[in-house]
């Protein structure tokens, strides 16, 4: 297909853009990309969305549109899936520049899409300005950094939902974690099916715990969030949402930036600026003898060729973001090659201790804010 000269082309459709290379695509803006969810992948999995809420009892149904990212709008009951979700072409676009595609899997799907339904429920009936909530959660205007936050992941506080113990982040995140766990687990336990329909729901509903109650028993702050989001529910379910009209900001439709723009900006807000490596750390993992040829024992060459494992490794035990991780395997590697490192052990060994001490880095960040510089 010949290339597409101009940046701004209305009415595009996706046989025109989905063959293209990258760097073609790349120069499109995406509201010319005639992105919809109707007709996608997509589709299918908002209808099962909804349909859950229907089924829990609820009378308010978020819009949901492509956005640039996960959110739910301040304050409307609408929330936004990421506008590369819609096509293939494009999610195979993110996952090369981003080494990962947050929502492509259907059940992840279904636990970010949760999470942002607890958004939408707050904003729908404005929970949080309540003492209650502000008891249980926090402040709603506390500092909002999620990027940055500390977690304690032995805390009994807080539900665990997404990854990195996510409800830890802020009190409307710990609302949305709490809202998103009581609507997984708001069923009952699979051997008490027989004895729901023998006795008819209501008969039963009295001595059977739901899920969430099981499993948080012996959680009593994270448990006490539950029943609190549980009775909220309850309260509401007669009531039509409330909300806030007009245009749903960072609309695909309406996004007049190019693909190139969009991933070069993305790229640097995940990009954290991690310090100098202490090189006694490299020197320990990487000790072959100096004389080693380059080509074989490389450390950089070693870090290379193994780099789609260590980062794998790295950021399933971490949770850190694949790209991340990417970039600090880029200044290890670039460390080696300057000090010349050559591997003196197995591979099998060097990328265990590689991965462990990765691993050590970024959890040791997350948790501290500091870097630990030992193995």
């Amino acid at each position: 297909m010949a290339k597409l000269k101009s940046k701004s082309m209305p009415g595009l459709d996706a046989a025109e853009w989905s063959t293209l290379k990258d760097e073609e695509l790349l120069k499109l803006k995406i509201c010319d990309l005639g992105l919809k969810i109707e007709g996608s992948e997509l589709e299918s999995r908002i209808q099962s969305f909804h349909a859950e809420l229907e089924t829990r009892g609820f009378r308010f149904k978020p819009k949901v549109y492509l956005g640039d990212e996960w959110f739910s709008p301040e304050g409307m009951v609408a929330i936004a899936v990421p506008f590369y979700l819609a096509h293939p072409r494009l999610i195979a676009l993110e996952k090369k520049l981003m080494f990962e595609v947050e929502g492509d899997d259907p059940e992840y799907f279904k636990k970010l899409i949760r999470h942002e339904a607890g958004h939408c429920f707050d904003h729908a009936y404005r929970f949080s300005p309540r003492k209650r909530w502000r008891e249980l959660f926090g402040p709603p205007n506390q500092e909002y950094a999620p990027e940055t936050y500390r977690p304690r992941p032995h805390s009994k506080s807080f539900v665990r939902h997404l990854d990195n113990w996510y409800a830890q982040a802020h009190p409307d995140e710990d609302f949305a974690e709490t809202f998103a766990v009581w609507l997984t687990s708001s069923g009952f336990p699979v051997e008490d099916a027989a004895q729901l329909a023998q006795e008819g729901q209501d008969g039963a509903l009295g001595r059977i715990i739901p899920l969430w109650k099981a499993e948080y028993a012996h959680w009593p702050v994270a448990l006490s969030k539950l029943e609190y989001v549980d009775e909220l529910v309850k309260s509401v379910r007669n009531k039509e949402p409330g909300g806030e009209g007009g245009y749903l900001p960072f609309s695909a439709s309406r996004m007049k930036t190019t693909l190139e723009h969009y991933y070069n900006k993305k790229r640097k807000e995940r990009a954290e600026e991690y310090p100098d490596f202490y090189d006694p750390d490299l020197k320990r993992i990487f000790d072959g003898a100096p004389e080693l040829s380059k080509r074989e024992h490389g450390a950089a060459v070693f870090m290379k060729r193994h780099r789609k494992i260590i980062v794998e490794s790295v950021s399933h035990w971490s949770g850190e973001r694949k790209y991340t991780v990417h970039k600090l395997i880029d200044k290890v590697t670039t460390r080696c090659e300057k000090l010349e490192l050559k591997t003196g052990k197995s591979e099998t060994q060097t990328s265990l201790e590689v991965a462990a001490y990765l691993a050590t880095l970024v959890t040791n960040y997350l948790f501290t804010g500091k870097f630990k510089r030992t193995v």
